[in-house]
């Protein structure tokens, strides 16, 4: 199996994803047949919270001004070149010519700033949006060339800005329009949606990057049993499960025709509080749950030991995370927890109720996190709720926990600075905390990435035991695919960007 290894970058940023195919003659049309495992949740790239959305349209339907490689490096994307000037305040980006969206419309700067304008936009409410809280304007110098002008210097500009998928200025005032019928310059362009069946992708044949994409369309069949998308990646009716975990992984390795790719991801698994709430209004309370939690333990039972235990920042990004010996509350201490539980004023035990979920390994984790809180003062409640509640109770911070996974980035700020800063557009946690927004702040302005690094390491401290997050583990993240399937790169991010470059040989 190839390991990718990883180089940790100045400036990076991304969110999460997952796919399958298969094959024909290259003198036949081929469409890849990618298993997932939940039906998206809207396709609107500005407005998406879900890995299942993600999978199936970032990269593929959608592009930003730069995207991100195998490596976690930045590498231009729509925009051919770029450069900032002295003071850090402004960035020049020169768009590729001869470029059209899937609606036959061309790709101009217009269209970049209406993007921009439309994920600013309160009646969007795009969680996108702290991404571009540092940008003062936006400006279409002419059809090819974006301006951008900064209130401050902001180190994690290129990849923030970057990485939004941008849309038709047509689409600028449209709420809805996107969710059901997306439109952008990747690859494939949208066909249709059978809900809890398939999203079909085809190919754009007027895509701007010569030679790609090497397939007629790839379709996303929306499988929910783990066992069914197992035996029909085996059986070829499926040439690829994408992202898919350790318990899947270990089900197919070894089968004739099938191979893996795997990496250690940047995606995390992990319960969140609500800090409005009691009892984890209370700082004391939230150190008693990481005291209580045992990630090893949760690693074994629910990854299958194909994972490691990680704070805030993944062990992937070697030039930013710090090491979970670094923070004392990393030690499983029942007792600890229970002692702390006192100090805050609760007898035990205090009841809590998780939101989890739906998603196998995440309801694995609940279970043994269950398990150990239950142990250490609390007497804890699962509720088990389907995709689009478990979504629409999170935007709306309507839990006391909830255990999920969320995206990494390669970047610290844009996973910080949109999570944890006081009024983040993700911040549902409704954290808040005055010296580490400082700590933010300063950090994004910074242009030194050592300076930088010694802001991030006082912030993932402070995140580690007091924060509204418990970080359990970064599993190994795998794909498998049919071993005639060709192109592929397996991303960190979970991107399936690679797609436009798959083949299905004979």
């Amino acid at each position: 199996m190839a390991r990718i290894s990883f180089r940790a970058l100045l400036m990076a940023g991304a969110l999460a994803l997952a796919p399958v195919a298969v094959g024909s003659v290259a003198a036949q049309a081929q469409v890849l047949e990618v298993a997932v495992d939940a039906s998206p949740v809207g396709l609107d790239p500005h407005r998406a919270t879900a890995f299942s959305t993600f999978q199936i349209i970032s990269g593929t339907i959608y592009e930003g001004l730069v995207a991100v490689d195998k490596d976690l490096r930045v590498k231009p994307g729509l925009a051919e070149s770029w450069t900032v000037s002295p003071d850090g305040k402004t960035y020049t980006f020169k768009l590729r010519a001869g470029m059209t969206f899937h609606d036959g419309s061309k790709v101009e700067a217009a269209d970049v700033v209406s993007t921009f304008n439309r994920v600013l936009s309160k009646d969007i409410a795009s969680p996108l949006a702290s991404r571009l809280a540092v940008l003062e304007k936006a400006e279409a110098a002419d059809p090819l060339t974006l301006v951008l002008t900064l209130k401050e210097p902001s180190a994690p500009l290129l990849i923030s800005a970057g990485t939004i998928a941008i849309v038709p200025r047509s689409m600028e005032a449209e709420k809805e329009a996107l969710q059901r019928a997306p439109i952008g310059t990747g690859p494939f362009k949208f066909k249709e949606w059978q809900p809890n069946g398939f999203v079909l992708l085809e190919k754009n044949a007027a895509y701007w990057r010569s030679g790609a994409p090497k397939l007629d369309g790839v379709k996303f069949n929306i499988v929910p049993e783990s066992a069914t998308r197992q035996v029909g990646l085996s059986s070829g009716q499926y040439s690829m499960l994408p992202n898919i975990d350790a318990a899947t992984a270990l089900q197919v390795k070894g089968k004739p025709g099938v191979k893996l790719d795997e990496t250690l991801e940047l995606a995390y698994s992990f319960v969140g509080v609500n800090t409005s709430r009691p009892p984890f209004d209370n700082v004391k309370v939230r150190q008693a749950v990481n005291y209580a939690l045992n990630r090893q333990e949760i690693i074994a039972a629910a990854l299958f030991g194909a994972g490691v235990p990680g704070g805030p920042l993944s062990p992937a990004l070697k030039d930013w995370a710090l090491p979970v010996a670094d923070f004392a509350c990393y030690k499983h201490d029942p007792a600890k927890a229970q002692a702390l539980l006192k100090e805050a004023g609760f007898t035990a035990p205090v009841a809590i109720t998780i939101n989890v979920l739906p998603r196998q390994d995440i309801r694995d984790m609940a279970q043994v996190v269950q398990a150990q809180l239950n142990k250490a003062g609390f007497k804890v409640e699962l509720k088990n709720q389907e995709l689009g509640q478990f979504i629409q109770d999170w935007r709306n911070s309507n839990f006391d926990m909830f255990a999920s996974t969320n995206a990494g980035s390669p970047d610290p700020d844009d996973y910080f600075f949109r999570t944890f800063r006081t009024g983040g557009s993700t911040n549902v946690f409704k954290y808040s905390d005055t010296k580490l927004d400082g700590l933010l702040d300063s950090a994004r302005a910074m242009q030194s990435q050592p300076e930088r690094k010694k802001a991030y390491d006082e912030a993932q401290r402070i995140l580690a035991c007091d924060g509204p997050i418990m970080h359990v583990a970064y599993g190994q993240l795998f794909t498998g695919l049919r071993a005639n399937v060709t192109g592929f790169e397996i991303i960190a991010n979970r991107s399936l960007s690679s797609l436009g470059d798959v083949a299905v040989v004979k």
